[in-house]
């Protein structure tokens, strides 16, 4: 019934993890910094995603703090590497 967004979500957690793999054999710090930052963006996917196939608005709710929350950990561990803390 819903084998689009089946297929979709497939493709999605295939690509979450690649990014993991790349969040462990990584070898910088910015390199891991980068997977990390590209799970968080596949995750905010996969919830838009569910919401859409669930028809559930909490999905939306939940992506949208969740994004937040990536980027301001991002800014954070990007101003870490830099030097900056």
């Amino acid at each position: 019934m819903n084998a689009p967004f089946d297929l979709a979500a497939l493709v999605l957690v295939v690509l979450i993890c690649i990014a993991l793999l790349r969040l462990v054999l990584g070898p910088t710090i910015a390199d891991r910094a980068v997977a990390v930052d590209t799970v968080n963006t596949l995750m905010v996917a996969v919830l838009i995603l569910l919401g859409v196939v669930y028809g559930q608005v909490i999905f939306i709710d939940v992506a949208i703090v969740y994004a937040l929350l990536s980027f301001v950990s991002t800014l954070y561990v990007a101003k870490y590497i830099g030097g900056d803390l």
